[in-house]
């Protein structure tokens, strides 16, 4: 176990807080999660300091209690969009504030409870180790998955290490994961996609053209249901629509880019 791993221990052993990181940050997009973002935020700061909340154009009255909660927490942000954007457009947001801080680092997970946020300090310390890298999760499904996610996402896995010649990419859809900031935002500042549904699985893909290589590490993941508080905004034919025509055009981008991409894999051999 390494010494920051250590100083994670003693620090959750004894309940004494961690000393913020000025490198890395917890950021988590919210939209309508309702009371389930209250525990989400309390597990992530108990692994974590700093945390930033964007909050979405929420409507399901959480920008209070969140609010609230930063009060009693300086190492808690709360930001607050007042019109629904999509989750890559909050991430953004995000990335552009913690960028102009001197943050180098987010952590992006999901608040509606979905994620494990005891794996905060192993992704972290895997991207401090390799802090070129981008750290994804591999989710650990259990049987509270909706059979549906979990096999429509093998299509989206496909495309995603297609269009990257066999990239390495583990999970494009896992939104559990760490982005080195400065060319996440290069990337989402050229082009006007990537806003909605369609960040998760393009961010990878265009990070990988860009040369950044994909550390995959196995992350347990469940779905709450109704009576547990689960919220889910997924819509099947709305959200794969977009993913199809994400794929769509990527393939053109990778068709342009085939030379070099075959050129950096076999210089990797």
């Amino acid at each position: 176990m390494g010494s920051f791993s250590l100083q994670l221990q003693r620090s959750i052993e004894s309940h004494t807080p961690m000393p913020a990181s000025l490198s890395h940050l917890v950021l988590i997009p919210s939209y309508n999660p309702g009371a389930t973002v209250y525990e989400t935020v309390k597990a992530a700061r108990k692994y974590w300091s700093p945390v930033w909340v964007v909050v979405d154009g929420s409507t399901d009255g959480t920008v209070a209690g969140l609010q609230e909660m930063a009060l009693a927490d300086p190492d808690l942000k709360i930001i607050v969009l007042e019109k629904n954007q999509g989750k890559g457009a909050a991430v953004l947001h995000g990335i552009d504030m913690a960028f102009r801080q001197g943050y180098t680092h987010v952590l992006t997970m999901d608040s509606d409870g979905q994620h494990d946020a005891s794996m905060i300090p192993v992704f972290m310390e895997q991207s401090q180790n390799k802090p070129d890298a981008m750290i994804l999760g591999v989710p650990i499904f259990d049987a509270s998955a909706p059979s549906v996610r979990v096999k429509g996402r093998k299509i989206s896995n496909w495309w995603a290490n297609f269009e990257t010649c066999g990239g390495g990419i583990g999970d494009s859809l896992f939104g559990f994961r760490v982005y080195p900031i400065e060319p996440l935002r290069a990337i989402m500042q050229k082009q006007h996609w990537m806003r909605r549904f369609d960040f998760d699985p393009e961010a990878v893909v265009r990070l990988r053209w860009r040369g950044v290589k994909p550390v995959n590490i196995p992350a347990k993941v469940r779905y709450l249901n109704a009576e547990e508080g689960g919220v889910s905004h997924f819509n099947y034919w709305r959200d794969n629509k977009l993913l199809t025509w994400m794929y769509t055009r990527l393939f053109f981008g990778f068709l342009l880019r085939l030379p070099i991409l075959l050129w950096r894999k076999a210089r990797s051999k």
